[in-house]
């Protein structure tokens, strides 16, 4: 049962932080997906609470990566929007590690399980988790992105950003 406590108090921790980050960030697109993330980890919590108590609970996939998909397209015409992003790139950092430790917890608790149904579920919150983080790379690699350009010839391998 610790275990779950654990995974309740994790993701009602990931919930307040992800809308922290929505209400620090003037972008109404980075906005939308900090709250869609909360949103998400809401709903992680409800499976989580469902688990704990026996009972049977389907999870809805969710639409964040899709909606994130559109936003990267809209920064990149935004050249005035880095210098908002660069700001608050250490709590992307955070956000983006703590996505790690919950995709690893999760895949981990999915192992110990014996129930295959509660098997399932901790494996799709895990891939939630994974698509988070892409996310939250993603932004880290945007937002870092002008620090690490290499204008020689022999890095040009390099992916573009």
């Amino acid at each position: 049962m610790k275990v779950y406590d654990f995974a309740l108090k994790m993701e009602l921790d990931g919930k307040a932080y992800y809308e922290k980050l929505a209400t620090d960030t003037a972008d109404s697109g980075l906005k939308s997906i900090f709250s869609n993330l909360a949103l998400d980890e809401q709903k992680h919590y409800e499976v989580i609470l469902a688990l704990k108590s026996g009972k049977k609970l389907k999870m809805a996939d969710s639409k964040v990566l899709d909606e994130a998909k559109n936003l990267f397209e809209l920064l990149t015409a935004d050249k005035d929007v880095s210098v908002v992003l660069k700001k608050s790139l250490d709590g992307y950092e955070h956000a983006r590690r703590i996505e790690a430790d919950s995709v690893k917890f999760y895949e981990d608790m999915a192992k110990e399980e014996d129930n295959p149904e509660t098997v399932q579920l901790l494996l799709i919150i895990a891939n939630e988790e994974k698509k988070h983080f892409n996310i939250l790379d993603n932004l880290c690699d945007f937002v870092g992105a002008p620090q690490s350009y290499l204008a020689w010839g022999e890095f040009s391998n390099l992916k573009e950003f």
